[in-house]
């Protein structure tokens, strides 16, 4: 059947069955005592463990993380097969998966987003079954609402106490916050916290020792510093800071830049650079704003220090800074992913957003945006939180350049659906931008401003493949490989085995 883009989907589109769902109920406690273990044998020989099983992991560590391989490990030690890893987001220091893959002890991974080795493997038909790339709010909808089963909830937690209660932001692992494995822990069949730094007592945990089941204390459950992957810093290229200023220059004249405002950005390049000249608007203009939210950098944690937001709304920390800030700032507040996006939680803090900043490998002429494979036809990544804030946001800007590497952001049709394009109201770009055309009004107060160049998304495109050419389509096969879930959990788009 068809989607509701005209893609050919393999399941049928989720109704909203459970839009009056009551998430406190998730917040009953299970009464557990947990036993703290000694060894991974200890551990396996206490979990109801079979094969088919789903096991999961958080990402926290993200690229420093050295929980899921251990664990894959062991299980494989004891011959199972046919396990689907649950993991909220995959790194390169998860390349393990790929020989569990190709030797099918492995065979399907759910995950937000997917980088590295196992991107690859996956892009090139090693995983028996096509994977998921859902969103981070998608995630936490079908664990609370039982449409992802987990058996075993395998979570890292930089200190545990004695009861089973665990927290991200205390250790020499200290990762900030757990928000990604606050719905592991309440939903999983039987949850494991494996931890470097065992003590007597947790006084703010996120996960509660009711929840849990074993404890086991190993000598290291990451590297702090794997959290830094990614691109962390302010653009230093002339043509990406145009992006930006051009970017508070369209905000500023369509009157969205306001006392009290809530703001979004990613951990890229331009975005980051969005939020530098966005703060010297805010001092200029004497703005304070409510909140800042996401996956939180130093940038953000050092506006909030200064005044420039009241609070900062974090369910993952990008650098050590943030995770540092946490732990000495009181209006630094974590969340779950729940409550960050969760579009069943109808106080999800994406809603509330008035304005977020993203990005995007690809946006076509039906501002479609693709954020999930590359012009190769591999998987690059995934929504992460991009589909989440996209829809949530009252304001949602795309800020590229125009031309990266010879390579327009602007096709005809992304290669692969990642975020809706009814959900995206804006691009930016050295060489034009473009507002959706539903904001009637706002355009022609756009064009209001000589200093930006309006266009449509058409003759955007014309000025792309001016200096491009029209480029040739990666061929694919017709084996499916993964699907693109939406947050709501429509299946927007497949992604197939590269040749």
């Amino acid at each position: 059947m068809k989607n509701n883009l005209g893609r050919e989907v393999p399941f049928r589109p989720y109704t909203g069955a459970f839009d009056n769902v009551n998430y406190k109920e998730y917040n009953i406690e299970k009464q557990k005592e947990p036993k703290i273990l000694k060894s991974w044998d200890e551990v396996l020989d206490s979990l109801d463990l079979k094969d088919g099983m789903t096991v999961s992991f958080h990402h926290h560590l993200r690229n420093g993380d050295k929980v899921l391989s251990a664990v894959m490990k062991e299980l494989d030690k004891r011959k199972y097969k046919n396990i689907t890893v649950a993991a909220s987001s995959i790194f390169p220091c998860h390349e393990i998966l790929v020989d569990l893959m190709e030797r099918e002890v492995v065979t399907k991974i759910h995950c937000d987003y997917m980088s590295g080795p196992v991107a690859t493997a996956v892009s090139k038909g090693k995983c028996k079954e096509p994977c998921i790339i859902t969103t981070h709010g998608g995630r936490p909808r079908e664990i609370l609402e039982e449409e992802l089963n987990i058996d075993i909830a395998f979570l890292g937690v930089p200190t545990v106490d004695t009861q089973g209660n665990g927290t991200g932001s205390q250790g020499r692992s200290n990762c900030g916050v757990l928000g990604y494995a606050i719905a592991d822990a309440q939903m999983a069949k039987e949850v494991v916290l494996i931890t470097d730094h065992l003590v007597d007592q947790v006084d703010h945990p996120e996960i509660l020792g009711s929840w849990v089941d074993f404890i086991l204390e190993v000598e290291e459950i990451g590297d702090p510093q794997g959290i830094l992957s990614g691109t962390t810093q302010i653009t230093k290229d002339p043509v990406g800071l145009m992006v930006a200023k051009k970017c508070i220059d369209l905000l500023d004249t369509l009157e969205l830049l306001k006392e009290g405002m809530s703001f979004q950005t990613g951990a890229g390049g331009i975005s980051l650079a969005v939020a530098k000249y966005l703060k010297e608007y805010m001092k200029k203009h004497g703005i304070k704003g409510s909140f800042a939210s996401g996956g939180i950098t130093d940038y953000l944690v050092n506006m909030m220090e200064e005044g420039y937001f009241e609070t900062l709304e974090d369910v993952q920390c990008f650098t050590i800074g943030a995770t540092k800030s946490i732990e000495k700032n009181k209006n630094h507040k974590k969340m779950s992913a729940n409550e960050y996006a969760n579009i069943n939680n109808k106080e999800n803090i994406v809603n509330k957003l008035d304005i977020v900043i993203l990005g995007a490998s690809e946006i076509d002429l039906d501002f479609h945006v693709n954020v999930s494979t590359g012009s190769n036809g591999e998987i690059l990544g995934g929504s992460g939180g991009h589909g989440d804030t996209a829809a949530g946001a009252k304001f949602s800007v795309i800020v590229s350049k125009l031309i990266n590497s010879r390579i327009s952001v602007v096709v005809d049709r992304v290669r692969t659906v990642t975020t809706p394009g009814e959900t995206i109201d804006c691009l930016i770009t050295d060489r034009g931008i473009v507002i959706n055309p539903k904001h009637h009004e706002l355009i022609e107060k756009a064009k209001g401003n000589p200093n930006l160049d309006i266009l449509t998304m058409e003759e955007l495109y014309e000025r792309a493949i001016a200096y491009t050419g029209k480029p040739k389509k990666v061929e694919a096969t017709d084996r499916p490989v993964a699907y693109s879930q939406y947050r709501d959990g429509t299946i927007l788009d497949t992604i197939y085995q590269v040749k």
